[in-house]
């Protein structure tokens, strides 16, 4: 099977093509770059030379409908939504890793992103990829929309003890940290090594487009109005995302309890991995990997459950989830070319 990739030449493109260079089922097909058309790819990125030889495209959904079995759009807010409509009414299965079709209300992601929303015929067909939780639903899919990192790292680490009705929904707080490429390839100032390095940035305090997305989750899958505290900072790494979560529980339950609610829940789930009592994972243990590691731990002094979730933000909070729900999609193990050890050290 043939897979396009649109926008190619932002970070969450290439770990496409490294995942994609590696699965047996899928390969590099077309890459669209419509700013650099023409060019190869090995001339914008020299570590794929002599892997993938092919110039960047323009946009054309004919011929990439013609040559392509699957298109994965790796584009900024704002430009998906304008061009996967062109490719699903060419029958191909589209995974969106923008933000342009995770919300359903159109408003909302007006609000949030401040661009204009996708078709509400679109935002209607989308289904949300959150690969543990909405399998099912993934299956039958034509059109979905891939879970932002944040949300992705955030919302596994919620729900399985937000579900069971054990936390108060309005104590939630979020402290979550991610590594420089969660911000793009694009240079601002606040990516610039001299801002970046030995400095950790806090940003959109009580602004972040995540923030509907998550909340969005957890209703959906408590049936409860839930506004959380989301916080997120710029730490001096590459990739990476740590979320500290905070809640306070309405009764007490151990830690002990806690793991085995979460080792329950996700014991069918392999890209999830829970750790014992007295073990935190850290963004190491995740990094080039399609895991979401978990630690647990209850304060019997407070009654308060901290909950700390780690991914890798180009791999788990991106290209690797997305291609997680391509294998779902076509009915492969969900694992297919995504078996890689983490990168350590």
């Amino acid at each position: 099977m043939k897979a396009a990739i649109i926008g190619g030449t932002g970070y969450g493109s290439i770990e496409l093509v490294r995942l994609l260079n590696k699965h047996p089922y899928m390969e590099v097909g077309s890459v669209v770059s419509n700013s650099q058309a023409g060019i190869s790819f090995s001339d914008v990125y020299p570590h794929l030379s002599n892997i993938i030889v092919q110039p960047l495209e323009t946009f054309n959904a004919d011929r990439l409908s013609e040559e392509n079995d699957i298109v994965f759009f790796a584009t900024p807010s704002g430009v998906s939504s304008k061009l996967v409509p062109k490719m699903i009414e060419k029958g191909k299965k589209c995974i969106d890793l923008s933000g342009d079709f995770r919300l359903r209300n159109a408003e909302e992601y007006e609000s949030w992103y401040k661009h204009s929303p996708a078709d509400g015929k679109y935002l209607k067909q989308a289904i949300y990829g959150l690969s543990e939780i909405y399998s099912e639903e993934i299956k039958t899919a034509s059109l979905l929309a891939n879970p932002g990192c944040y949300p992705t790292a955030t919302t596994l680490g919620l729900i399985p003890i937000v579900k069971k009705g054990f936390v108060d929904e309005k104590s939630i707080i979020i402290d979550a940290k991610s590594g420089v490429t969660g911000a793009g390839r694009g240079l601002t100032l606040t990516s610039h090594y001299a801002e970046i390095n030995d400095n950790v940035r806090a940003y959109k305090l009580g602004a972040h487009q995540h923030i509907p997305e998550i909340e969005q989750v957890l209703q959906d899958e408590t049936g409860k109005e839930i506004a959380i505290t989301f916080s997120t900072h710029l730490v001096p790494m590459s990739r990476g995302i740590m979320c500290s979560m905070y809640m306070n529980l309405k009764d007490y339950i151990s830690t002990e309890d806690v793991i085995e609610i979460y080792n329950q829940f996700y014991e069918k789930h392999p890209f999830v991995r829970v750790r014992p009592v007295g073990n935190v994972p850290t963004t190491k243990e995740v990094l080039g990997s399609n895991y979401c590691d978990i630690g647990l731990h209850v304060d019997p002094r407070t009654n308060r459950l901290t909950v700390i979730s780690v991914i890798d933000n180009l791999v788990k909070g991106a290209a690797g989830q997305a291609i997680q729900n391509a294998n779902i999609m076509n009915g492969w193990d969900e694992r297919t070319g995504l078996t890689d050890i983490p990168l350590y050290p």
